[in-house]
């Protein structure tokens, strides 16, 4: 983990530190990424709670179908909420087809440097991860068979580490085939490999070749004791696919389009719209599911993540409504230590702190809306001290 500012560079000569200002200033950023990733961040941050309290103050029904959005599906099926995470591996996948790296070629000790900080990265998102899991005052605990290792932070890991193993050594067309063929491998185990104890194709709760790996591969406690782990050891393997769906969108983004900008917002609709198709047609044979993470819900993720980015390309990077999105740029700029910190800090006792007299003031019917913006307010104003002061903690 590093905190870096934007233009700070390590102390290897004039020619170098000129060198490498001219190319960060001339490699254009998309904010509409930042923008996003803020986005799906605010709801994590407590923003999911926002339609149930303007459903206590307005009592309007249609706020019960958000509400209902901002929960995960029970087992088969999607909401929005099942989004928020596929959406994040994807738009780690985005960073890295931005600026794809071929390392195959290059001599050992040009290539090190980068495998270094890959599993350095690795690494550490799997330590922040059961870090996250023991947060809320509990803390990891001293038994290792207790402990939960499975997490958000793991998956997103394992994800960008094994998706940049293939943009670093091998072309774009292997890694569309090797994302087909993880799609088509992982539906046919799930759909038709026999295991001890179960029947093959049976997708419930309890019984699925999932469980039957997780009880084998992944030690320690799975999430809530549920079997299996929703970032259990198979279910990895597909979200991968989210993280090389985000590195061709990265690679189709960063080109210039002969038809212009627009061209590539319509393109990458259009992409969208076909792998949701897909997705919702394949439930037929295998569910969208989330905690098995299938194949189809990998398509219906990825297809909504291109639809987003698309809108936020458009507006931010095309039409440069840069104000509008500003503020879910400050939170995409530090996501990572935000999500951390919503585990280890008690931002509802902070806010109660800060806010408390002016929420005890409301009517009762719109103090549970005042908590919960007095909650987004004091994380934002501490993304926007960070922002303004240039620290960026990057992993």
């Amino acid at each position: 983990m590093s905190t870096t500012a934007p233009g700070s560079i390590a102390n290897t000569g004039v020619n170098a530190q000129e060198a490498a200002a001219k190319k960060r200033q001339s490699k254009p950023r998309l904010m509409s990424l930042d923008a996003l990733r803020g986005f799906d961040m605010f709801w994590i941050l407590g923003g999911e709670a926002l339609f149930g309290a303007l459903l206590m103050l307005t009592g309007w029904a249609g706020w019960q179908w958000g509400d209902t959005q901002m929960h995960h599906s029970e087992w088969h099926g999607f909401r929005f909420y099942d989004l928020i995470f596929p959406l994040f591996i994807f738009l780690s996948g985005v960073a890295l087809g931005l600026s794809p790296k071929r390392l195959d070629k290059l001599p050992m000790h040009e290539r090190m440097p980068v495998y270094r900080h890959g599993i350095k990265r690795l690494f550490l998102l799997l330590l922040l991860g059961i870090l996250y899991n023991h947060g809320w005052g509990t803390g990891a605990p001293a038994d290792p068979e207790k402990v939960r290792y499975a997490s958000v932070l793991g998956r997103i890991a394992f994800a960008w580490f094994f998706a940049a193993l293939l943009v670093w050594h091998t072309s774009l067309r292997t890694q569309v085939l090797v994302a087909l063929g993880i799609l088509l491998a992982y539906g046919a185990m799930q759909l038709w490999l026999p295991f001890p104890g179960g029947q093959a194709g049976v997708l419930s709760p309890t019984d699925s070749i999932n469980a039957y790996v997780d009880s084998l591969l992944l030690p320690g406690v799975s999430y809530q004791g549920r079997t299996p782990d929703p970032e259990g050891v198979l279910s990895t393997l597909p979200a991968v696919v989210n993280a090389l769906a985000g590195v061709f969108v990265g690679h189709f983004i960063v080109k210039s389009h002969p038809k212009g900008e627009w061209a590539k917002v319509g393109l990458l609709s259009v992409a969208g719209g076909v792998c949701l198709a897909l997705g919702w047609l394949l439930d037929g044979v295998i569910p969208v599911n989330k905690e098995l993470w299938t194949s189809s819900f990998v398509l219906v993720t990825s297809g909504w993540s291109m639809l987003l980015l698309a809108l936020f390309y458009a507006l931010v990077d095309v039409l440069k409504w840069q104000k509008l999105a500003f503020i879910f740029v400050v939170i995409g700029t530090n996501a990572i230590i935000i999500y951390l910190a919503s585990s280890l800090v008690d931002w509802k006792y902070i806010a109660l702190s800060v806010f408390g007299g002016v929420i005890a003031a409301l009517p009762e019917n719109a103090q549970p809306l005042g908590a919960v913006i007095g909650l987004l307010t004091v994380q934002w104003l501490v993304l926007y001290w960070m922002y303004r002061r240039n620290i960026f903690v990057r992993i």
